[in-house]
């Protein structure tokens, strides 16, 4: 099972003092897209007042731009440790085990924008930059993404692909045609059985899943193998619409 994650657009500064290797990331065959991105970012970060403008800063943000501009040279820490909010503090990797934590290196991929889906374990810089940005120099971001990540998905030959991800993010890259996949919905259920979908709630309930699987580590290999695992686990995942899991909380 491999399992896609949103990035988060917080992050914790600071960091192991190696930059970040982009031929050590998760995916090498993209490698020409993350150079560009990073390029671009860069240059970017060299006029300030522009910067701000792209990016959609406050003036309480400002300080980020000096991240993109190191982003060659930061510190580093692994993806699943660098981003924090809703679902990553639900997530709480820093408190698993070795082999919890090894679980997350080897199913999860977090799919950010500037180094496109990389492994939870993977060492990335802190940076600003949002899914739907468009970067002076570059088409917009989904045409950079789109069609190299959804190439390298396919490489990696899944045998089930969870998609855990913000549809920004989707957009970047859907999951490749033929391998068995969900996109997972977090929902509630009324009295007369109707469900909505939930907001804030749903991040947590995603970080919260993703731990339970890193913790338990089950053998998922489809939809239906989850499901049972879900079942046995006390959690409710059913059949949304067509392509779609809801998780029920």
């Amino acid at each position: 099972m491999l399992i896609l994650l949103p990035p988060s657009e917080t992050k914790r500064p600071g960091g192991r003092r190696s930059p970040v290797r982009l031929e050590a990331l998760a995916l090498p065959e993209l490698a020409p897209q993350r150079e560009r991105v990073i390029d671009a970012l860069v240059e970017l970060a060299a006029d300030e007042n522009e910067a701000v403008r792209v990016l959609k800063l406050s003036d309480r943000q400002r300080d980020e731009i000096a991240h993109n501009a190191a982003l060659r040279t930061a510190p580093t820490l692994p993806a699943v440790d660098r981003y924090t909010g809703v679902l990553y503090d639900a997530l709480d990797a820093s408190t698993m085990d070795a082999a919890s934590r090894r679980w997350l290196g080897a199913h999860v991929l977090i799919h950010s924008a500037p180094f496109g889906p990389v492994r939870a374990l993977d060492p990335i810089p802190a940076y600003r930059l949002a899914a739907g940005t468009t970067l002076p120099g570059l088409p917009p971001l989904r045409r950079v993404w789109a069609g190299a990540v959804t190439a390298a998905l396919a490489a990696t030959a899944a045998s089930f692909v969870l998609d855990l991800r913000s549809e920004a993010y989707v957009a970047l890259g859907p999951a490749p045609d033929g391998v068995p996949q969900a996109y997972l919905r977090v929902v509630t259920a009324g009295p007369d059985g109707t469900t909505r979908a939930l907001n804030h709630f749903n991040k947590h309930a995603k970080g919260e899943l993703v731990r339970r699987l890193a913790i338990e580590r089950p053998r998922v290999a489809s939809v239906a193998g989850l499901r049972r695992w879900a079942d046995a686990a006390g959690l409710t995942l059913r059949p949304g619409v067509p392509g779609e899991l809801d998780l029920v909380v």
